[in-house]
């Protein structure tokens, strides 16, 4: 009987550690994950599933951070251990990663911690100086965090990570952007040719421009180019031209804009007059992008001063500007003319700091996703090689023969960015509009657009948007301090803002800057079934300010209570199939170009005997199908600023909501919702809807009035109870 007993306990113990183990290796295989952050902040994005598990070729991320860091670093480190850990999960047998230790024990260095530090710094990877707080003393250390991605020969670098903000999306981009890399190149079918033009002229006049290390310039190049070329499947062929003895390539300096110096008989004589040219060109098929090699920098009272690009910085140029030729990016089209904001080609720099009138951050976070491609309407079509033209505040007028390039290709299904301004600025010389502040007036822009625009359903005011929830200038001491409201400058808060669009989640916040109003005509856009999406909008506080307009903040003032405000819809988002504008109407001729000669096949013959023009042979050809008078389904996002795409509202870092929201915006023009999705669900900046002063009252009193009252209201009750309940025994046992 005992030993049935027995046997029966030792079979249960072995039922139990099968199903255990059973269970662990189910595990191991059949397991979910469940994210209840908002925003799945802690799950990696499908788009980042998607390129992890594509891998075709190994992937090794090899990550340097120094361990048992202070808070909130320590909480970084732990982030990306659980983000990579996730990627893990999703990828393909390609993917891998490591932590490396670069922590010395008690301050001292083992063989295996310092190789490891050696290894970082070969990859680029510098410790940084960061902020420590022991015991109520504030210190500094040095600590390694950053990683490196190696995917076939080709590496890209995050050299500092100090955040977990928009680190998966940094991370991905790294990740795809090598994966479309090393596919470009392997695809190549010619090199792609690296020119230095560097004359030999300039040997002699080097050191009068104080340029030591201009001989041995081609051979560092060169040898640049073979480190490059190593790691880019000898794709690479790089030669030295010498302008000096080669004068026949004069056209090529012209045509690449290199820099040309002349100078006169220097030195007593010593140095001949002459003149030469230093530039780097890199060239494939028929696409070439150029790159300056020598500064020249004019200083006051300093005078000209000539720098040489420095090495690293030139490495990592001709890295850039092969990504760029070899286009492993998507296109996105950019106007250059009409007056556009220069963003393809960035405004001359100023010595003393950068120009309050550029788009360079604008430029440096649309490169990083997208290949630009210059647009000039004057001087050739618009191609089909990319899906969206950035339209950056045009000033000038567009000829109908442009507007029609800009119709058609809506009509073929793609998208329009429009950042344009409703006003135009007019300098005032007048002694009377100087003494009142009013140097500059504002008349409405005519360039054409709007009325191409307007035949779409989309009318802009020429008006600037005021309102009272504005940003506010902080005023230095010397000027009273204090704030002062930039009322031209509307805070769009997150009440505003249409979050229920999957490119606009999370962006909670958005600071503008001489918007004017845009409206909708809904006969329109319900004729042509097409779709108009509100963006943002002002506050209920906000107004319009017209006709004479002064955006001078010291003489701006709210309007009097018996003025109307009201909420102005500031950006839309307008999809479907467009009619055209040139619908039944005869196709726009391209305007003459007065530079060129007419040809004689369409000069006019003349009369012999009258002298009457008879129209050339090419004016009887007559064409048809050249017009698409409705268009396959495309998105026209407008703006009425061209300040949103300015450096003053975004930043390098690509982490604010401004940032993120023009981003977004062309990742949803480029079909690239998913990347536009994982971009935006880490932004941390969420504040609480704003309440009016009602609802704070209430909410307040019972805060403070209606918590204790329940409180006391409980215990009347407790009391009550056990009241009753000691009378129903008493009853009971009749004591």
């Amino acid at each position: 009987m005992n030993f049935v007993g027995l046997t029966s306990k030792y079979t249960k113990f072995l039922t139990y550690v099968v199903v255990v183990v059973l269970l662990n290796l189910a595990g191991l295989t059949l397991f979910q994950r469940i994210d209840l952050t908002a925003g799945n902040l802690y799950s990696i994005s499908e788009v980042s599933k998607l390129v992890v598990s594509t891998l075709t070729e190994p992937l090794t991320i090899n990550v340097f951070f120094t361990k048992n860091l202070p808070a909130p670093h320590n909480n970084t480190e732990r982030y990306l251990n659980d983000l990579l850990s996730e990627y893990a999960a999703s990828a393909n047998r390609y993917f891998n990663y490591r932590f490396h230790d670069v922590s010395p024990a008690q301050n001292e260095l083992s063989d295996i911690t310092a190789e490891n530090q050696a290894l970082a710094n070969s990859f680029g990877i510098r410790p940084i100086q960061i902020q420590v707080v022991e015991k109520d003393e504030v210190k500094f250390m040095k600590a390694y965090m950053g990683l490196v991605v190696i995917h076939g020969d080709q590496i890209e670098r995050l050299g500092t990570i100090t955040s977990t903000d928009g680190l998966e999306y940094r991370l991905t981009m790294a990740i795809r952007k090598l994966n479309n890399k090393v596919s470009a190149l392997l695809a190549l079918k010619d090199s792609v040719q690296v020119d230095l033009y560097l004359s030999s002229s300039l040997q002699d006049v080097a050191p009068v421009m104080k340029l030591e290390g201009l001989k041995a310039l081609p051979k560092e190049v060169e040898a640049m180019v073979a480190r490059i070329n190593s790691k880019s499947y000898d794709k690479l062929k790089f030669a030295h031209i010498d302008p000096t003895k080669d004068p026949s390539v004069q056209p090529e300096l012209e045509r690449h804009k290199l820099l040309q110096l002349n100078w006169p008989a220097l030195d007593n004589g010593r140095i001949k007059a002459g003149k030469g040219a230093i530039g780097l060109v890199m060239t494939y098929g028929d696409k070439s992008v150029s790159t300056p090699v020598m500064r020249v920098i004019k200083i006051p009272i300093f005078g000209t001063q000539y720098q040489l690009t420095e090495l690293a910085q030139l490495e990592e140029t001709i890295s850039a500007n092969l990504e760029s030729l070899i286009d492993i990016n998507q296109n996105l089209g950019i106007l250059t003319d009409h007056g556009s904001l220069p963003i393809v080609t960035p405004p001359q720099q100023n010595p003393f700091g950068q120009q309050p009138e550029s788009a360079q951050n604008f430029r440096a976070l649309a490169s990083q996703n997208y290949s630009m491609k210059p647009v000039a309407l004057k001087e050739e079509t618009l191609a089909d090689s990319f899906n969206c033209l950035v339209i950056p505040g045009p000033n000038e007028q567009f000829s109908d023969y442009d507007l029609f390039q800009i119709d058609q290709f809506l009509m073929k299904g793609k998208s329009l960015a429009i950042f344009m301004d409703s006003l135009q600025e007019v300098r005032q010389n007048d002694q009377n509009f100087r003494m009142s502040g009013m140097n500059q007036t504002y008349v409405p822009m005519n360039s054409g657009l709007e009325k191409l625009l307007s035949h779409y359903g989309i009318d802009i005011h020429a008006s600037i948007v005021n309102d009272e929830e504005c940003f506010r200038q902080r005023l230095p001491r010397e000027m009273g301090g204090g704030e002062q409201p930039i009322y031209f400058a509307p805070l769009i808060k997150n009440n505003n803002i249409n979050s229920s669009l999957n490119y606009m989640q999370n962006i909670s916040s958005l600071v503008a800057l001489k918007l004017s109003p845009i409206s909708i005509n809904s006969e329109t856009i319900k004729t042509h079934d097409l779709k108009a999406t509100m963006l943002f909008q002002s506050s209920k506080r906000a107004w319009e300010m017209k006709d004479r307009i002064n955006l001078n903040p010291n003489l701006i003032r709210p309007p009097g209570p018996d003025t109307e405000r009201r909420q102005f819809q500031l950006a839309y988002m307008v999809a479907g199939s467009f009619p055209s504008y040139f619908a039944g109407k005869p196709i726009p001729e391209k305007p003459k170009d007065e530079s060129t000669s007419e040809s004689p096949e369409d000069k006019t013959e003349a009369d012999n005997n009258t002298g009457d023009k008879v129209p050339p042979a090419t004016a009887k050809i007559q064409s048809q199908g050249n017009l698409l008078e409705k268009g396959k389904p495309g998105k026209i996002f407008v703006v009425a600023s061209v300040d949103m795409i300015k450096d003053n509202l975004l930043s390098q870092e690509g982490r604010s909501p401004n940032d993120i929201f023009i981003m977004n915006i062309l990742d949803y023009l480029n079909d690239q919702v998913p990347i536009a999705k994982m971009r935006s669900k880490q932004q941390r900046f969420n504040p609480l809807n704003e309440m009016g002063a009602f609802p704070k009252t209430v909410v307040k009193t019972i805060n403070i009035v209606g918590l204790p009252v329940v409180v006391v209201f409980f215990g009347l009750a407790v009391w009550a109870k056990r009241t009753g309940r000691k009378k129903k025994i008493q009853r009971e046992f009749k004591i």
